[in-house]
């Protein structure tokens, strides 16, 4: 009874859900922060390849030190993590293109996106029915976004940047199309597939699909990029263990919310480090996205929809 308690005690702990879950966004934009650092230098292929392969290391000491290792690696759905890695991958390194081509905050705020479409998405294939407040902030949030990418597609002026430009916020919105995809497949291995399966056999997916882009110009990385390229691998992967143990402490629905100070700290470290300074448009657009955002959350709170099963962990957003 006392070791019942215990465990008890631990899943329901939401101050340290909520910590765990700051943390985890603060690596993982830092993880991008990384990448945008050396896109100028090395591929976003590429850069895909360290953020997962420098990840698996991370990942595998975790369960060792869980006690979950191999076990918990067994895969009973392997087609389901097929589909899964394909769709987490795609997203993953058009997201890297799109944070080597746009603003930091900007590429953060497009891919806020994803829940929209997974709302869309759940409707078509699992079934799940989009109620009048939903909708409405479906449309809500989809506006925020437009008002985020319009000054990109407003501008007449076809320069080389500007071209760069719209292929990035192309590349942002076709990730945050391919991270809702990953996150459909992902709901349906939560029935039967651990936490560290669906996040091991997604980083070796990755890793394996990012050597297909070596014909397309892979480069000997410099000293300095080499080591934000390492950082960013090993930041990936303590990013997924904390977000993991975030919602191991506290329901999706209380953590959930906190996911968005992610814009917050994109505009500093955008601001501080790379100089971009965001456009009170962009602020409204980004306003619009994390109001319609929160109130899916509440709404399905509400509705007691459970996104993610608590006894499974986190499917990690990241893709």
């Amino acid at each position: 009874m006392i070791g019942h308690a215990h465990q008890l005690l631990t899943i329901v702990n939401p101050v340290r859900g909520i910590i765990l879950k700051v943390l985890s966004v603060f690596v993982f934009v830092t993880m991008f922060a990384c990448v945008k650092a050396v896109a100028d230098e090395v591929p976003a292929g590429e850069a895909m390849f360290f953020r997962s392969f420098f990840a698996i290391p991370v990942l595998l000491a975790w369960l060792v030190y869980r006690g979950e290792f191999p076990h918990k690696l067994v895969a009973v759905d392997p087609m389901g993590h097929v589909w899964r890695g394909m769709m987490g991958s795609f997203a993953m390194g058009l997201g890297f293109l799109a944070v080597g081509l746009l603003p930091l905050p900007e590429a953060v705020a497009i891919g806020y996106t994803a829940p929209f479409m997974v709302t869309i998405l759940a409707a078509m294939f699992l079934g799940e029915r989009i109620r009048l407040v939903r909708f409405a902030s479906l449309l809500l949030g989809l506006f925020g976004v437009f008002l985020v990418v319009f000054p990109t597609f407003s501008n007449t002026e076809l320069t080389a940047a500007t071209r760069l430009q719209t292929i990035g916020v192309f590349a942002a919105l076709m990730a945050a199309m391919f991270s809702a995809l990953a996150q459909v497949f992902a709901r349906k291995l939560v029935a039967t597939e651990s936490t560290g399966a669906i996040v091991f056999y997604f980083s070796c997916m990755s890793s394996l699909l990012s050597l297909m882009t070596l014909p397309f110009g892979w480069v000997v990385p410099s000293l300095p990029a080499l080591a934000l390229l390492l950082t960013g691998g090993l930041l990936g992967g303590i990013g997924q263990i904390l977000l993991t143990e975030s919602y191991r402490h506290a329901e999706v629905a209380v953590i959930a919310p906190f996911e968005y100070s992610s814009i917050l700290l994109a505009m500093l470290i955008g601001y501080f480090v790379f100089s971009e300074v965001p456009t009170p448009l962009m602020l409204l657009g980004v306003a619009l996205i994390v109001t319609a955002g929160v109130i899916i959350i509440l709404r399905e709170r509400r509705l007691g929809i459970a996104r993610i099963p608590k006894a499974k962990g986190a499917v990690p957003n990241q893709s």
